[in-house]
């Protein structure tokens, strides 16, 4: 299982996931910024996502949806505040979901290179105490479902590969 570490600080109002993976940070990256590559991890297996927009730059949009077992569907958004190519993005939780104060405030994702590949670390930053003991439970049971799916997409061809 690639995730390392899952904690949840109510002081700071923050859920930390770590993983680390056999592969480069440049690799670990490109599953992240290719949509097609990350809806192949980001649902839980159940749950599988369907990236319906990735405008992967600041000020830009990705837009999804997670498919139940009977036909759900889960619709979220991330508005991106910040990236920086093969070392870290931050979003914002989708505008779709606004209305919901319980979302997550914002998330930042780091990828960093480490003795023997490389880390990602996801912080999510929660508006209140109450927002993250709402969200946070469900939101680490998915994660705990849904990133050992990355293993597979890493183990497979990069999306630069792909194309060359």
């Amino acid at each position: 299982m690639p995730l390392t570490s899952v904690t949840k600080d109510v002081a700071k109002l923050t859920l930390t996931v770590v993983g680390d993976y056999p592969v480069s940070q440049k690799r670990l990256w490109e599953a992240f910024a290719d949509p097609r590559q990350l809806e192949r991890f980001w649902g839980p297996p159940t749950w599988p996502a369907t990236f319906t927009r990735h405008d992967f730059k600041v000020g830009g949009r990705a837009e999804y949806f997670l498919s139940g077992p009977n036909g759900e569907k889960w619709s979220g958004s991330w508005k991106f505040t910040a990236v920086n190519p093969i070392s870290s993005f931050e979003a914002k939780d989708g505008e779709d979901n606004a209305e919901d104060e319980n979302m997550p405030a914002a998330m930042k994702f780091t990828f960093e290179t480490t003795p023997t590949g490389s880390r990602m670390t996801c912080v999510t930053r929660f508006s209140s105490v109450e927002a993250m003991e709402t969200v946070a439970k469900g939101m680490e049971e998915g994660l705990r479902a849904a990133m050992p799916q990355l293993d597979t997409v890493l183990a497979g061809p990069s999306a630069s590969a792909a194309h060359a």
